[in-house]
């Protein structure tokens, strides 16, 4: 692993909550040690499909590098900078889309998602259908294909990106009978992309507000944790775990001995719900109350967090800058 390439981008949509904690801070990080050099962008352009308030984008981009830069990752080995920063991105991206057929962008499951709804409701199939939500696979295959990225770190979900990715590659390749384009594989690891489930036991998720952010005050953590939804059995009766929200959060956290034992005490009964979440919040506070702190002296140095970007970007553009230079050089002489 330590000579490979890792790539990933995170949509600014604010803080992270404890499902982006464990499903992909986590794992990142820990890689961005173990490969050669990890690149994470913050995919700023992919978010303009969403959102169109500019401050949004900015102050949810700053969230995000603060977010990331209080779990300290070795600044030689872990690329971080903002998508729209580095220009060839762009130009790639519009050079993909001379090698890529519209029937594998109409297979994307985004767009499929937004037809179905479109049709269920009676509306054209393409009602409000922008081309940046139809060439959204291209944008992304030209983040990866630039890097050179060996490895993409990612969920079960997301899968298909990566599989265009490698289809839009090897159709660049084939058609100018030169191996431009390295084809990246997929790592998903047993937490990449994991589904925490959220206060009321569907997945975390800001669109159902049942999360909690990995920053927020200790008092504001404990009465989030209060409310996760539990069923009406009493303290003495047994209980299923692997039915429990509470244990399912918990079990992200703790060691393999916290894990069995809270398994342990809720097969043999005895165990409350009340005093199972005070366990759960003692727990999860420890893990983050340094984290905070260090969050909330970055939150005053945004020159600090400029500068993280500026070098990223500088890096990644000068890297950029060369492949995207041989592209041209391949398709145009």
């Amino acid at each position: 692993m330590n000579n490979k390439i890792v790539l990933t981008g995170i949509k600014p949509t604010g803080i992270p909550h404890l499902g982006n904690l464990v499903g992909v801070i986590d794992p990142l990080i820990k890689l961005s040690y173990d490969t050669k050099r990890t690149f994470a962008f913050i995919a700023d352009l992919h978010a303009l499909n969403d959102v169109k308030a500019r401050a949004n984008i900015k102050s949810n981009t700053y969230e995000v590098a603060i977010s990331m830069l209080a779990f300290n990752p070795d600044p030689e080995k872990f690329i971080l900078f903002r998508q729209s920063d580095i220009a060839e991105v762009s130009q790639l991206s519009s050079l993909l889309m001379n090698v890529t057929s519209k029937g594998l962008m109409n297979k994307a499951h985004a767009y499929k998602a937004f037809v179905d709804k479109n049709i269920a409701n009676g509306f054209d199939k393409d009602a409000g259908i922008n081309m940046g939500l139809f060439t959204y696979p291209i944008l992304m295959a030209a983040d990866i294909l630039l890097y050179n990225a060996d490895l993409v770190p990612l969920g079960q979900d997301q899968r298909q990106h990566l599989e265009f990715t490698r289809d839009i590659a090897a159709a660049f390749n084939h058609a100018y009978k030169e191996n431009v384009f390295k084809l990246p594989e997929a790592l998903i690891s047993e937490k990449t992309g994991i589904m925490m489930p959220g206060l009321d036991g569907r997945k975390m998720s800001k669109s159902y507000d049942n999360y909690i952010n990995i920053f927020c005050a200790e008092d504001v953590l404990k009465k989030k944790i209060m409310k996760i939804k539990t069923d009406s059995k009493t303290p003495a009766e047994p209980k299923n775990p692997d039915e429990s929200i509470i244990f399912a959060i918990y079990q992200n956290f703790a060691s393999p001995d916290e894990t069995k034992n809270m398994r342990d005490r809720f097969l043999n009964g005895g165990l409350g719900y009340g005093t199972a979440k005070q366990e759960l919040f003692e727990l999860i506070n420890s893990r983050l109350k340094g984290l905070r702190n260090i969050y909330q002296n970055l939150i005053n140095d945004k020159k600090h967090v400029d500068n993280v970007l500026k070098r990223g970007a500088e890096i990644a553009g000068e890297i950029a800058q060369k492949n995207l230079k041989k592209v041209k050089q391949v398709m145009l002489g």
